[in-house]
């Protein structure tokens, strides 16, 4: 006797980012000096529908906000600079910060939202990492 199962949804399955997304919410992540090389990564539990990033940092540093470890360290990044916001619809796995200040005082601060999909973290291994433009 056969047995059937389920397809699981994957990155093309078109109904996964129809439907209202999980809410993921975390705040007041602290982000570390440039130079010291070690970005924070937020890992969502699956990949995202949409995503809004905001720089809650008290002082008046930048943050840079990327998709991969190389991207935020590198040139494939994007700056946030003190109660500025970015929202968009992306399907990503995790994003990389770290204060743009090469001193970092430890003030630097993001806050993320994200509606996640049914789809699993594993379904994007590399998080578009080595893609053009992302690192």
């Amino acid at each position: 006797m056969s047995t059937f199962a389920y397809p699981k949804p994957g990155l093309s399955n078109t109904n996964s980012y129809l439907t209202s997304g999980i809410p993921f919410v975390t705040a007041s992540v602290a982000l570390p000096g440039l130079t010291t090389n070690d970005p924070v990564v937020i890992s969502f539990p699956q990949v995202t529908k949409f995503v809004t990033i905001k720089n809650t940092t008290p002082d008046a540093h930048s943050i840079r906000v990327g998709f991969s470890k190389n991207g935020v360290l590198g040139t494939n990044y994007f700056l946030l600079e003190k109660d500025e916001s970015f929202s968009a619809e992306l399907r990503v796995a995790d994003i990389y910060f770290i204060s743009n200040s090469n001193g970092g005082n430890g003030n630097e601060e993001v806050t993320v939202i994200a509606g996640l999909t049914t789809i699993d973290r594993s379904e994007l291994p590399t998080n578009w990492s080595g893609s053009a433009g992302v690192g």
